[in-house]
Order: C-alpha cells, then structure tokens, then sequence
C-alpha cells in the first residue's frame, strides 16, 4: 500500500521566532555600528553628484577583449566573503577581463606610469590622482547574473563610463542606477579606433538628454584623433540617477 499520512499538522505550526523583528516607531536615532577595522562589512556613502561639467582628461582603464561576463568584472567564490564591504570587494573588479593590448587578464598600463599593474591597482591609482577613467568592451558586455557589485565597483574605483558595442540588458541598468553612463558604439568598428595610451574628452556631456547620442574624443599618443559617436538609451528619469549621483541619491532626496 501507498504510504499515507497527514498532509499538514493538526495542530497548526509550533513556531518560536518568525523571523521579523519590528523596526523603532522612530528611526531617527538608530545608528548602525559597523567596526572600521572589520573586512566584511562597510558602511556604503553616497557617490558624488555630477558636477554638470564634460568629463575631460580621462584615462583608458581597459580595453576588454571578447566574453566580459559579471563574473569577468566580479568574480565570485571567496570574493564573497566581502560583499558588505565595497573597497575590499572592488579588489577584484575586472580582474578576469582580458586587455585586447596584450591579450592578459587583469594587466593594464598605468598610464601615469608607464607600468603594467592590476587593473583595480591602476584604477586606484586614477582615483586618487582625480584622473577619470573609463572602461571600453566588447559585444554583450555584462552578461550572466545581475550582480551589483558588478557595477559599483568601477563606480566607486572613479570609472566614469562604459563604452561597449553591446550590453546585456540587466547590467546596462545597474550601470545607470550606480550613477554612471552605460553606452554603445554607434559604430561598433570604432572599438578598433581605441588606443592603448588614450585620453578621452566628453565634448558634449553637458547637453545630456534622452536619444541624443554623445561625441567623444579620444585623443592618441601620437597627437591625432577620433571623435567618435556613441549611443545611450537613457530616459529623463535615468538622466536624473546619473545627475544625482545615483538612483539611491535620488530616493534619499526625496525626488524619485
């Protein structure tokens, strides 16, 4: 005979801690203690507004080659472990991405250098220096699961933009939520225009607005140039994230 019995217990469900834990009426003096020693855990600060200006001077972060995945730009496994905590999570962030200069993962030239380094190491470097940087790639760039940290990590490591032939969906919009411009070639053999020791200039930033697509120029070593064309798909309400500094800074200002 088939087995047999109750389908649910009789008496209902003995359970001791739902799991919910009411939030204070008032939240306002709540404060959430994270020790600045600890390496799992940070707490996150708003990125910088956009100061209305064109981004100028930029440095090529790097160049992808080919398949650039999530787990190309944020690996997983024990990276994990520092998921609550953004600088040391940011220490693998393209690190699995080949340089189409020297077909190498996570091999990049500082160019204030002239070295070849990690690329978080070379975005650091950018950083501090106040030098902005932007990331260039290949065909459905972003692919595979939606992870955040995917783009908050060049938004926080001073990446101004991503330029691709083409996104996958999911990461084209977290690259918009964190603040930042996810953009397309609007031709996508410009991507071979694009040299190792350039410095890029936005030339109309400022004129930002939905189907309108943005001339950028990259300025080579040997002092020619290209000006090429890219596109975006930014709506009014995205253009409003990237203005505010993100869609997170648009929410606390009370304007989303």
């Amino acid at each position: 005979m088939p087995p047999n019995g109750d389908e649910l217990p009789k008496r209902g469900f003995a359970v001791d801690d739902n799991g919910f834990q009411a939030p204070a009426a008032d939240g306002s003096g709540v404060v959430v203690a994270v020790s600045e020693t600890s390496d799992r855990l940070q707490l996150l600060a708003p990125f910088d507004a956009w100061d209305g200006k064109n981004y100028t001077g930029a440095k090529l972060l790097i160049k992808a080659f080919g398949k650039c995945t999530t787990d190309h730009i944020s690996m997983a496994g024990p990276w994990l472990r520092f998921r609550g905590h953004l600088d040391n999570i940011s220490n693998n962030m393209l690190i699995g991405a080949v340089n189409a200069f020297n077909q190498e993962a996570n091999k990049v030239k500082n160019q204030l250098t002239g070295a070849y380094e990690a690329v978080p190491a070379v975005a650091r470097a950018y950083k501090a220096a106040g030098v902005p940087s932007i990331v260039v790639g290949d065909q459905n760039y972003g692919e595979g699961s939606s992870r955040e940290h995917a783009a908050m990590e060049p938004r926080f490591l001073g990446v101004k933009a991503v330029l691709v032939k083409s996104f996958a969906r999911i990461h084209e919009t977290n690259l918009k939520k964190q603040g930042m411009l996810a953009l397309t070639f609007a031709n996508e053999a410009d991507y071979e225009k694009i040299q190792e020791n350039d410095t890029i200039n936005f030339l109309d930033l400022v004129d930002f607005a939905p189907g309108k697509p943005l001339s950028i120029e990259f300025a080579h070593e040997d002092g020619s140039k290209d000006v090429i064309l890219a596109n975006h798909t930014y709506n009014d309400s995205q253009i409003g994230w990237f203005v505010a500094g993100s869609a997170l800074n648009l929410i606390a200002a009370g304007k989303a």
